[in-house]
């Protein structure tokens, strides 16, 4: 039986899940953050970029934000993961690299078990309220210079356009919209485009299609308001579902736990 926590931190910019999933599937998506995922038992499988992926326990998965992918148990038993969710800006400022791209990794699985004791450990003490105000200090450091300094990479500056726009003003442009139905001509004035060349440019650029874009980058920003304490209807409003029981099957579809298991 599936069992999911979302939980946050003392660390507002890193939160926390512990997932034991056996038949629940994660579809196509994206995050708008960095994922850290401790595999602690079983197998998961993955498709990213083309290619498929199996980890296993003791095996640290990392997913940069804005990636494609999907995520399933390899066998019936299912697998358990704790998964640090951490957000660009505070992650990359320990970063040794200067570009302006961001950052990627080398491979999307690592195998060294001192740095998955390291990550767990953090997860764990992030998951108590009893953490010293030097610990939280320290934690930066201790936990993931050593992923950056020995499997990070910086991304090319280089972005996927869509007609005269880059995708990031695309999202910019959404995600100051949201609350609002946005349409396909939209987006595509917006991009310089007709609607059938937008349409087309986006799913080559993203792998997606507009709308199923729009509403994984709806249920990312629900996340984040559920966390801060918003009530379900709130969050319905100001994410651009149409009502409160439309977003929470939307959210249990996409995180497998209605939004009220949020905490």
């Amino acid at each position: 039986m599936e069992k999911i926590d979302y939980l946050s931190s003392p660390i507002p910019d890193i939160n926390l899940i512990n997932g034991s999933y056996k038949k629940f599937a994660f579809q196509k998506h994206y995050h708008l953050d960095y994922h850290f995922g401790l595999i602690v038992s079983g197998q998961q499988q993955f498709q990213l970029k083309g290619s498929s992926y199996t980890s296993g326990p003791g095996d640290l998965v990392l997913m940069p934000p804005d990636e494609l992918h999907d995520g399933q148990a390899r066998f019936e038993e299912g697998y358990e993961v704790k998964v640090l969710a951490v957000s660009p800006p505070w992650l990359t400022q320990f970063s040794m690299s200067n570009s302006s791209g961001g950052l990627g990794f080398h491979s999307p699985i690592v195998r060294e078990p001192g740095l998955f004791r390291s990550l767990l450990d953090t997860h764990q003490t992030l998951s108590t309220n009893q953490v010293s105000a030097l610990a939280l200090d320290c934690i930066p450091l201790d936990s993931f210079q050593n992923i950056l300094d020995r499997h990070g990479k910086p991304l090319s500056t280089e972005t996927h356009a869509i007609g005269t726009k880059s995708l990031k003003l695309i999202r910019d442009y959404v995600m100051a919209n949201l609350d609002q139905a946005i349409r396909l001509e939209q987006l595509a004035k917006l991009c310089d485009l007709s609607p059938r060349q937008f349409h087309r440019q986006f799913k080559l650029a993203t792998g997606m299609s507009p709308h199923a874009w729009l509403t994984r980058l709806r249920l990312e920003k629900s996340m984040t308001l559920m966390k801060a304490g918003k009530s379900a209807i709130q969050v319905a409003l100001q994410t651009g579902f149409y009502d409160q029981a439309h977003f929470s099957k939307a959210f249990r579809n996409v995180y497998g736990v209605s939004p009220s298991n949020i905490n």
